[in-house]
């Protein structure tokens, strides 16, 4: 049976942002959530974005010896439960690897799906699952969550050591061809300031430039 392919807002191949070490980092497109204050609001819409091939990709972020992990955010990963579970497999046929995973679904929500269903296939394949939607009144600026409500679920022992909640908020900004890409859990209250910057840079260099966030 064909492989579904995977729809995605945004790649990045490396970044040391979104967990320990250096990891690979891939968003989905489409979000059921809507949370107020979404960080990348674009990508809240059911719509076709970027098509990948869940093996090629694998190989593709995988060929990069210092990759020692996968972050997958959004939008919401579950509804790309199948591609998911297909790209890694693939990941870790090639290597071990250590994911986590952030949704807007509470964990135990996520246990209620069938037992053979893509959802419990996903299930097994995460280290470490961030969960509940986005409260921005409960952004304590802290650690990897985006706001307190969130919970850090080690389902395997693979990343017990790291302190999600407690490690300082980084972001990495990327320009290229006039599109900013944010990348990380900003620290409260930045995101604003530094965006109001960009798009006025942007602005005197290449009228119309963008920007996004993730």
């Amino acid at each position: 049976m064909e492989k579904p392919l995977l729809n995605l807002a945004a790649v990045c191949r490396k970044t040391g942002v979104l967990g320990p070490g250096s990891r690979a980092v891939i968003w989905i497109q489409g979000c059921p959530f809507r949370c107020q204050g979404c960080i990348s609001p674009e990508w809240i819409p059911f719509k076709k974005a970027e098509q990948y091939d869940p093996q090629s990709l694998a190989q593709s972020l995988l060929s990069d010896p210092e990759i020692s992990g996968v972050t997958i955010s959004g939008g919401e990963p579950v509804t790309q439960s199948s591609g998911i579970v297909s790209f890694l497999e693939y990941c870790k046929r090639i290597r071990e690897i250590n994911v986590i995973l952030y949704t807007g679904y509470y964990y135990e929500n996520l246990l209620a799906f069938p037992a053979r269903s893509p959802v419990q296939r996903l299930l097994r394949l995460i280290d470490v699952l961030i969960d509940g939607p986005y409260v921005a009144h409960e952004n304590d600026n802290r650690g990897l969550r985006g706001s307190s409500n969130q919970r850090i679920i080690h389902l395997t022992d693979q990343l017990i050591d790291y302190e999600f909640v407690i490690v300082q908020r980084q972001a990495e900004i990327q320009i290229s061809n006039g599109v900013v890409f944010f990348k990380g859990v900003p620290p409260k209250g930045v995101l604003p300031g530094v965006l109001a910057s960009i798009e006025t840079a942007l602005d005197a260099i290449s009228p119309g430039g963008s920007y996004e966030r993730a």
